[in-house]
Formats: C-alpha cells, sequence, structure tokens
C-alpha cells in the first residue's frame, strides 16, 4: 500500500444549494450536498455517503492489495455497504463479495479477514484526533 503522508483537502461553499461544496482532495474534484429531503439540493453525495464510499473503497484495495502481494488468482472483489444509526451508534455494515473460482476456501477465508483490517475501518475503530482552528 502507498507510504504515510499528509493529505489535503479543500471545501468551499458554491451557493448551488443550501448545502452544496466543491471538494478538491488529492487533485480530484468533487461534489458534495445534501439530499433534497435534508434541505439540500442533491447535487452530490452527502458527507455520510461519502464516508460510506471510504469505507467500501479501502476494503476492496485492501483486499486487492493483499491478493497481489500473495499471488493469489482474484478476479474481482465487490463491498456492498450500509450506515444506519442506532441511538447515537453509527452502525457499519460491510458485505465483501469475493470472485475467482481458483482461490481456495482458505484464500476467500483470508481475504475476508483482512478486508477488516483496511486502513479506513481502522480508524473508524480507533479513537482519531481532530483539532479545528479558525483562520
Amino acid at each position: 500500500m502507498a507510504e504515510e503522508k499528509t493529505i489535503r483537502a479543500h471545501v468551499v461553499e458554491t451557493g448551488e444549494s443550501a448545502y452544496a461544496v466543491d471538494i478538491e482532495v488529492s487533485g480530484h474534484r468533487l461534489k458534495g450536498d445534501e439530499s433534497v429531503a435534508a434541505g439540500g439540493g442533491n447535487l452530490g453525495p452527502a458527507p455520510y455517503d461519502t464516508l460510506l464510499a471510504a469505507l467500501g473503497e479501502c476494503t476492496a484495495m485492501t483486499v486487492r492489495w493483499y491478493a497481489l502481494r500473495q499471488n493469489w488468482p482474484l478476479e474481482k472483489v465487490e463491498v456492498r455497504l450500509t450506515h444506519h444509526k442506532e441511538d447515537k451508534t453509527d452502525i457499519f455494515a460491510k458485505q465483501v463479495i469475493i470472485r475467482g473460482d481458483a482461490l481456495s476456501e482458505e484464500q476467500r477465508k483470508k481475504l475476508v479477514e483482512v478486508a477488516a483490517r483496511c486502513p479506513v475501518q481502522r480508524t473508524l475503530e480507533g479513537t482519531p484526533v481532530i483539532r479545528t482552528e479558525t483562520a
């Protein structure tokens, strides 16, 4: 996997809806917004949508990375996710679909174990520090 480094993002309101923002991160441009029901214009994914997608992206990439490292015949990995709140607890569910007819059951089991150790999942399960300052 890539070495650790400082990642920078810039988020600025666009005025296209009450909550619409342009996001620039690592040379990529995205748009974020809230749903119409939440008072936005649904011009892009909402923050929890993006967080859920980040968890799925990291899971798929981690499984692929491990399979490549082991030279295992993984054909495709797919991740389906859900997020909801129960009381004040965030509940994330991941379904990892491993495709590869030549994979053994032991290899499949190991890939699912590896999926639970992706860096974004570890961050969510940990206690990250967020420092807020004003400019």
